[in-house]
């Protein structure tokens, strides 16, 4: 699956505010976004209008895709199934993409972004279920168990905190999918009913 390679801390300036996308970097004094509080290209630092209905919605679409690695092709995908899916579709849709094996690894402590965690998905670091998945956008579900092929290969994220929704066992040096997350336990600070709005006009 496609991927973007470009600069990471453009997309963090095009949002205004930090997505988080290159890990301890964005928690130090070399982040771009406290350097340059403003969005990146020529016009960039130059005042802007209030956006239109149409815009909050197009501005918390790109920035849900750029915190979660994702084009607009698998991105518009995920809001369809969670559109046919029952119960409420921001929180389906939010479910569908917390699921994501690179967001579990990433949520897990064992990556320091989820473009690192990607990566070490595609070099076979991770078994989900015992077995080795190269997957970034494998679903995992409650009870999957994801486990380090190499424990000490991988080093856990400083100062991280593992969600309710999943359970760590320290002696067996696995992380379980206790359950899937509901609204309250989103950690990303998006307007996810914008989005199911703009796909749905």
């Amino acid at each position: 699956m496609a991927s973007y390679k470009g600069p990471k801390c453009r997309l963090c300036r095009r949002e205004g505010e930090k997505l988080y996308l290159k890990g301890a970097r964005c928690y130090s004094d070399k982040c771009a976004i406290s350097k340059r509080p403003y969005a990146p290209g020529q016009h960039g630092n130059k005042r802007t209008r209030r956006l239109s209905g149409y815009g909050q919605q197009f501005r918390e679409k790109q920035k849900a895709k750029r915190t979660y690695g994702i084009l607009e092709t698998q991105f518009k995908n995920y809001v369809n199934a969670a559109l046919k899916t029952k119960g409420i579709t921001s929180e389906v849709l939010m479910q569908k993409l917390e699921s994501r094996f690179d967001n579990m690894i990433y949520r897990s402590g064992f990556a320091t972004s989820r473009s690192q965690s990607r990566q070490m998905i595609r070099s076979g670091f991770f078994m989900l279920n015992g077995e080795v998945v190269r997957i970034p956008s494998a679903q995992t579900h409650p009870g999957d168990v994801i486990k380090p092929v190499d424990f000490e290969r991988v080093h856990l994220r400083e100062g991280f905190v593992l969600p309710e929704w999943l359970k760590a066992n320290v002696k067996e040096r696995y992380v379980e999918v206790d359950r899937l997350p509901g609204l309250e336990d989103f950690q990303a600070d998006i307007n996810v009913q914008l989005i199911v709005e703009f796909y749905s006009r």
